[in-house]
């Protein structure tokens, strides 16, 4: 899948034009631009702590949770199918002596919050984003401006269903088991919406889940954040509003469990937004493997690290993962 897709990225691309936009590639903004990308994971952390708490509610300790959290972006990144979140979890449960269930159903309050805070930031991204008014898709000129109002309108829909779900998952679970036929998938979906019940329990502070939704949000503009600021290493005409729209739907294109660290994913999308600015393809594709190999070392070194600290080893990652 991987292969299939970065060859699909680079159809059309020059390889003596790729190499010469890879080169004249700024250091200083790309160097910043991944130690902007690499801070997300600790702030992450300090989300997590806020959703996992130990079983008399106090916090759990900050080392043996951010060896979790290393160890499961970089397993992520060497691993397919997002087998790291299930790694994460293990490695808190083990490292910490929380329960595992506990841990899974955290996780799955995060991705709500991370789900509710994307749609957001890329509905509000679709009317912002100074796109031009058509492109030239297939040979056939598309309105953009009509599809960024379609696509934004999308977005608001699925944030409101995705807020009743998380207000009202009761009457969710019991709308899922009258309108989803297949009882194995109706099971599934429900077994996701008792995880997101169980792990809002830690938030029966008002003060605490304002500030998950507020440290949520400072993740999403920090992330978006080292895409605009990558955008200056290659000289791309794209604003902030163009990095909100670029990792919304990034967060799209990767929803879905594929191959280890996205590769051929993340260029694939990368490379279709960037279009829409008017990119040319090989400064795209050069932006999209420059910012995505550089941005992937950190936290898999600092995994590394992490599995080298504790009693968990890569072997038993694995297994666990499997």
């Amino acid at each position: 899948m991987s292969v299939v897709l970065l060859a699909w990225v680079l159809r059309g691309t020059n390889l003596h034009g790729l190499l010469r936009e890879v080169r004249a590639a700024r250091a200083a903004p790309l160097a910043a631009a991944v130690v902007i990308a690499t801070l997300s994971f600790p702030l992450r952390l300090i989300r997590w702590r806020l959703l996992l708490r130990a079983d008399d509610d106090t916090p759990l300790p900050v080392t043996p949770l951010w060896h979790a959290v290393a160890m499961g972006f970089m397993a992520n990144n060497l691993l397919p199918f997002r087998a790291g979140e299930v790694i994460r979890c293990y490695a808190a449960a083990k490292l910490t002596g929380t329960r595992f269930a506990a841990a899974l159903s955290s996780v799955v309050v995060e991705r709500l919050f991370d789900g509710l805070t994307v749609v957001s930031l890329l509905a509000f991204a679709f009317f912002a984003a100074h796109l031009p008014p058509t492109v030239v898709i297939g040979g056939r000129p598309v309105s953009v401006a009509h599809a960024a109002t379609s696509a934004g309108a999308l977005s608001v829909v699925a944030l409101l269903l995705a807020l009743s779900v998380a207000v009202w998952p009761l009457a969710a679970e019991r709308l899922i088991r009258r309108l989803v036929p297949v009882t194995g998938a109706a099971d599934r979906l429900v077994a996701i919406i008792e995880g997101v019940r169980h792990g809002f329990v830690a938030l029966r502070s008002p003060a605490r889940l304002a500030a998950v939704a507020a440290w949520s949000a400072v993740i999403w503009l920090v992330n978006a954040a080292a895409f605009y600021v990558a955008f200056g290493a290659f000289d791309l005409p794209v604003d902030y509003a163009g990095a909100l729209l670029l990792q919304g739907l990034l967060v799209f294109g990767i929803a879905v469990p594929s191959t280890p660290g996205f590769i051929g994913v993340f260029e694939a999308v990368i490379g279709a937004v960037l279009l829409l600015y008017g990119v040319g393809p090989d400064r795209a594709a050069a932006y999209a493997l420059v910012y995505h190999l550089t941005t992937f070392i950190p936290i898999t070194l600092l995994g590394l690290w992490s599995v080298s600290r504790t009693s968990i080893g890569l072997g038993e990652m694995r297994r666990s993962a499997a």
